[in-house]
């Protein structure tokens, strides 16, 4: 099928997810700026990142009239009714929304997972070991969980594909030498990792189901992720002292909104219409991302390496992309045929 359920085209999916993972990649920058602004900790800026894109995320659907009335259009009937084409059968809307909290509770944990695990790989093990293990292991578990939980299988391409991605991550992160790796930090880093893959799977699995709304899911996604961060952030220190407090408010504005409410909402849409290990390879965008800033805006120096893990993963990505859409048009002239 050239469409999913909800309706959205997969190329328009892949190009979500690859906006996505390019402003994913500007956190980190964004994050090294309120550092040096403020002393900020890494779990209070999760919080308030997740609370402010919360706030957004909401503004936004109140301001749109098709937010507020989506529960009936996207909801109101059941999955088997819309994958046979036939009309529209109401749910009891107690089931309803019933659907929704579980998937929000359910992702915004794994959100929560994915986002402190790896804070605190970071803080064990360091940057360099703690984001090729995280974004590493998650094709790796996305890929293995795809094949057994949803019948997805990658091909030799795309294993191909994954591989070289995977080595252009290596080779752009480590390629700077003077990594250090501590056991307990990787653990952290596989946690971050599991997190991640979880919520990967169950969002293309919903997204397969039929009734998956993007713009619900990521506001209960921050809901939850806000409510398990928030403990945690006042143990930390939930308000920063800073010097520069209008530039500070700049940057966690901007946090919350390109990163965090536009990447999330983007990245849930997509990741319901693509493939999981597709989805996985290309949020890997975010170190290159990152790495391009660094270069850029830290004045960091640009070295064989970063140029060398950025070209293998961009035509890592850029291939899977490829072979993601001609599998769904050779799909949709096979539905023609039959």
């Amino acid at each position: 099928m050239s469409h999913a359920v909800s309706g959205l085209p997969v190329g328009r999916g892949l190009l979500y997810l690859i906006v996505a993972g390019a402003a994913w990649g500007t956190a980190g920058a964004a994050a090294s700026l309120v550092y040096r602004a403020s002393d900020m900790g890494p779990v209070a800026l999760s919080f308030w990142r997740c609370a402010a894109g919360l706030v957004l995320l909401l503004a936004a659907r109140l301001l749109d009239p098709r937010g507020r009335s989506a529960l009936p259009e996207r909801y109101g009937r059941s999955a088997v009714a819309r994958s046979c084409g036939r009309s529209a059968v109401p749910e009891p809307r107690a089931a309803v929304l019933r659907r929704k909290v579980l998937r929000a509770g359910v992702t915004g944990l794994g959100l929560a997972v994915f986002q402190t695990a790896y804070f605190a790989a970071v803080d064990s093990t360091g940057l360099a070991v703690a984001t090729v293990v995280t974004l590493g292991a998650g094709p790796v578990l996305i890929a293995l969980g795809a094949r057994l939980t949803l019948g997805e299988r990658l091909g030799r391409g795309g294993t191909s594909a994954v591989a070289g991605a995977l080595a252009g991550l290596a080779v752009l992160v480590l390629g700077g030498g003077g990594a250090t790796v501590r056991p307990w930090g990787v653990v952290l880093a596989l946690l971050s990792a599991a997190g991640y893959s979880v919520m990967t799977l169950l969002t293309r699995r919903w997204g397969r189901d039929g009734g998956a709304d993007a713009a619900a899911t990521t506001v209960g996604a921050f809901a939850v992720t806000s409510l398990c961060l928030l403990p945690f952030a006042l143990a930390e220190g939930l308000l920063p002292h800073t010097t520069e407090p209008v530039r500070l408010l700049w940057l966690l504005a901007y946090v919350a909104a390109i990163p965090t409410a536009l990447a999330y909402g983007l990245y849930f849409a997509g990741a319901a219409v693509v493939r999981s290990a597709t989805v996985s390879v290309i949020m890997l965008l975010e170190p290159v991302s990152a790495a391009v800033l660094a270069v850029l805006l830290l004045g960091e120096h640009l070295t064989a390496a970063t140029v060398a893990g950025t070209l293998l993963m961009l035509g890592s990505v850029a291939g899977l992309a490829l072979a993601e859409a001609r599998g769904t048009r050779a799909g949709k002239e096979e539905a023609l045929l039959v």
